[in-house]
Order: C-alpha cells, then structure tokens, then sequence
C-alpha cells in the first residue's frame, strides 16, 4: 500500500510546472458537466491550471480551476425544446433512433456549436494571447469545436461521457464491426443474433450516410466559421487527435478492439461517499430494512411521469418494509406513503454509497449506472431513449439489473420487478461482483486521467500513438481493392481452367471419334 501511495504521489508531480489547460464542456446537460469537470478537477488538483468553458459552474472548485461561463446557454437550449423527455422513448426499429439522430444533428449540435462560437465570453478567449499545452473536447455532435487545438496550436484529447461509438472511433481509426459492436442508441449487446446484427448493420450504415452526407458538412462550415486562420482543414483536424478518454470500462459493458490512444476513464466523476445532509443522514441510518433509491437523472424529471404510472409506484412503495427515497421535481406531491421521502434535488453518488441502500431505480444512464455499480447496488432500469436501453440489456444479461419497461408500468409490474431484485440475493451479490471488477485496475480514472494527459504533453502530441487506419481510404481500409484484384486474378485464372478443360474434351471426343471411324471401317 505505501509503494502504492508512492508511486501515485510521483504521478502526480510529474512537472515541476503545472501545463496550461483548456476544457471546452459545451453540453446543455448536468451529466455531462460532471464528466468534464471530472477530468478537470483531476487535473486541476494535479498542479494544472485549467480553464474551462462551459454553461455550468463549478461548486467548490481548485484555486487553479478558471471558469469562462457560457451564460444564457442554458436558457437558449431550453427555448422550444420539449421538456417531457418521456416522449422520446425509443420503441425500437429505425424510426425511433433516426428520430433521436435527427433532432442531435440538426437542432442540438448547431445550437450548441454556434453558441460556443459567437459567445463573447468566448470571443475575447479567442481574441487574447493565451496559450494552452493541451485543448480537451468533449466528443459529442462538437467537432466544428476541435478548432479550438487549432488557434492554440495545442494537442487535441477528446472525451466521450458514454462510451464508444463512430464519433469517436473515426477519431483514432478504432475498429467497430458491426457484427459485435452495437450502436449505441440500440439496446443490443455484444452478443447479438442474426436479426439483431442485420438490425445493427442497417441502423450503423443509415448513420454513417447521415452522417457524412448531411451532418459533417455543416460541421465543416461551423468550423471553417469560427477559426479562419486554421492551419489543418476540418477534415485533417478530424485525423489529428492525439488521445480519447472514454467514460467506459470492459467490466461495465463489454471489450473493444482500442488503438492504444484510446483510454477508458469511467468512473471519473465518482468521488468516495461523503456525509449527508443531515435529514437525508438520519433517513438512512435508521433504516433499518433498507432503502430504494428513485432517480430518473437530471433531463428526465419523473414529475412528468404520467398519474397512472406515479400512482402505480406509490401504490408499491406504500407495500415496502424498506424506506423509499425518490428524487421527484414537484416536493408537494401527493398520497405520499409515510415510507416514502421525495425531493427536487439529491446527493446521488453519496446515497449510492450508503450501506443501507439495497436498490436503484434508474433510467439507465451510464453516469448513474456507473455510481451504482461502483458501490455494489443492484438496479431496476426504466430506459427511455439514448444509450439507456443498451446500459439496461447489458446489466440485466449480467445479472444485476431488472428492465421495467416504461410503456409497461403497472402497479404488478412494479411491485414485479422490485420484489425480484430485493428478494433475490443474487443480483446484490452479482452488482458487487462487478464492483470488485471496475474498482480491480493499476490506477483510479483519475490517476488515469492524470498520466495520459501528461503523457501527451510530455511527447508533444504523441504521433507515435496514431494508427496507421486513419491514412487509408475506405477502400482500402475494407481492403476493397484488394479484394477487387483478387477477384480478377479468381477470373483469369477460372477462364483459364476452362479453357484448357474445353481443349481437354475437345481433344478426347476428336480421338475417340476417329477410333469410332476406324473401328466401322474395318
């Protein structure tokens, strides 16, 4: 343990000098606020200096943590958007997917871009003479903003918040055959059938199509847009990132082909279990059955959840021996069973961490699903839209989880689905099992984190990492052209077979024919 603690201390002052950072964490989305700033804060309490853009603020930051808010971003994102993110559950096929792809594409993606890119706050950064060793951005529907490694002619490391899929694949020329890689807003796994991976490959060839034809070129302009002066065009910035953390780890979900510039960092947002509120204390430490844990994140706000199916949960809960705590937007709800605490807002990951909580009801994103499974709880998953359906199959295939799904919900299929997970041992001792997993590993996410951004300021950029795939075209990649002239050589020499197979005959039929001839002559 003291070697350990050693050997981390020396991680950690790697530089004599801190680096200069910036973090671009353009997302209108507190999850994935909590990713960034994840990193950040790592990297801050390293001896970094970090700048960071992004429309949240940081609560209790590092001294050397320095904030560029994206004020009004929040508001603008929220004009005309639908609140009830109940109405975006996937049923599943093409539609529901395309659907979500389309409103990321066209609508999200250029607001948030453009707003980045025309905030003044923003503007004067651009306008300044500050230099950065190393430029983070988060990959997702952003990559007009990786010109900000551009200006500052910095190493570019992206993030993902969820995971692998093309957006950052294309990036390091990581490998994702469809026949065991599931995209990501299908609820497959790695292990999928032959509908599933016919499914699978349909549903990633409509992406890349969207996603070329349509999406990228206004990406281009975005980025063309918002720095003129760019030394690498869009689609040579495209190629030219150094290094990408991924919020994932092979025991939470399944293995990856990587090159070795991708990292996986899940978890990094996850910080040991702290007191609580002193309510929220006395709440859980008097439970002496247990508590469920009742959250839906922070987009999906369970005050939208229909009367019927709110009065189905009620209903469960007021049966329950054990303590309910339900993170719920509106505190004046009513029938509230005596057993049941809500409120608007919730310390999830410090809950998740207390011993007497047996089980998650979760809408199955990867930040929630990864706090619970990092302090061993079992979950029951209500998957709306997104990733959620994927998270929820691959918990319930390693036995966890239970999927309650949303259209379902029934005051028998609730008190079902719960009545499995707390009577059965087994999906307690399977969600610690994988605990043990994701926490067995040389280093934290942070520590993590922490070395391979240093890494790559060390090496400048660390070209020795890049794969030789994102130098081949498509054809030659699939090794088209190579199966092209295979096929021609199989032709010529097919022809050829036949041709001295016809002569062949020929040749027996013309011999056994004057054979035939003389025999009738004599």
């Amino acid at each position: 343990m003291v070697a350990r603690s050693a050997a981390v201390l020396l991680l950690l002052v790697t530089f004599s000098e801190g680096a200069k950072i910036l973090g671009v964490l353009p997302m209108v989305a507190t999850s994935h606020f909590n990713i960034g700033a994840g990193i950040m804060k790592a990297l801050a309490n390293a001896g970094h200096e970090v700048t960071v853009i992004s429309p949240y603020s940081l609560k209790n930051p590092p001294k050397n943590y320095r904030e560029i808010l994206l004020t009004g971003l929040i508001e603008e994102a929220e004009k005309g958007v639908e609140q009830n993110f109940f109405n975006f559950k996937s049923s599943g096929g093409f539609i529901a997917p395309m659907f979500m792809l389309n409103m990321l594409y066209e609508t999200f993606s250029e607001l948030v871009c453009k707003s980045v890119l025309k905030h003044p706050n923003v503007v004067n950064l651009l306008e300044s003479d500050e230099q950065f060793d190393v430029v983070f951005v988060e990959s997702f529907i952003t990559e007009s903003l990786y010109g900000f490694a551009q200006h500052f002619d910095a190493p570019l490391i992206a993030y993902s918040t969820f995971g692998s899929c093309m957006w950052t694949n294309d990036l390091v020329g990581s490998p994702a055959p469809p026949s065991h890689v599931a995209h990501f807003l299908l609820s497959y796994t790695d292990k999928m059938t032959f509908w599933q991976r016919f499914h699978n490959t349909a549903m990633t060839i409509l992406d890349r199509l969207y996603y070329e034809l349509r999406y990228l070129p206004n990406q281009r302009r975005m980025y063309e847009a918002g720095f003129p002066n760019a030394k690498l065009t869009f689609e040579q910035q495209m190629k030219n990132v150094s290094l990408v953390f991924l919020n994932q780890h092979f025991s939470l979900s399944s293995p990856r082909p990587y090159p070795p510039n991708v990292i996986e960092a899940g978890g990094v947002q996850i910080e040991d279990g702290k007191p609580l509120p002193q309510e929220l204390q006395k709440y859980l430490d008097e439970a002496k059955d247990g508590v469920v844990y009742f959250c839906m994140g922070s987009n999906i706000k369970s005050k939208y959840f229909p009367e019927a199916k709110r009065n189905a949960f009620l209903k469960v809960f007021s049966k329950l021996k054990q303590r309910v705590l339900w993170k719920f937007e509106d505190e004046s709800m009513p029938n509230q069973p005596s057993n049941l605490m809500i409120k608007a807002w919730m310390p999830q990951n410090d809950i998740l961490a207390h011993p007497n909580v047996k089980l998650f009801i979760t809408h199955g994103g990867l930040l929630g699903s990864t706090e619970a499974l990092y302090h061993g709880k079992p979950m029951v998953g209500i998957p709306i839209f997104g990733d959620q359906p994927m998270n929820v199959e691959k918990a319930v295939r390693s036995g966890y989880a239970v999927l309650l799904d949303y259209d379902d919900i029934t005051e028998e299929t609730v008190e079902k689905a719960i009545g499995t997970v707390l009577n059965n041992p087994a999906y307690a001792r399977n969600a610690k099992l994988v605990s043990e997993r994701f926490r067995d590993k040389p280093l934290t996410p942070k520590e993590t984190v922490v070395f391979w951004t240093e890494y790559i300021i060390r090496h400048r950029g660390a070209l020795h990492l890049r794969s030789a795939a994102l130098d081949l075209s498509l054809f030659q990649y699939q090794l088209l052209d190579v199966y092209a002239v295979m096929f021609v050589i199989l032709l010529v020499v097919a022809a050829g077979n036949v041709y001295i197979v016809k002569r062949s005959l020929q040749k027996i039929f013309k011999r056994k024919s004057s054979v035939d001839r003389r025999k009738k002559r004599s």
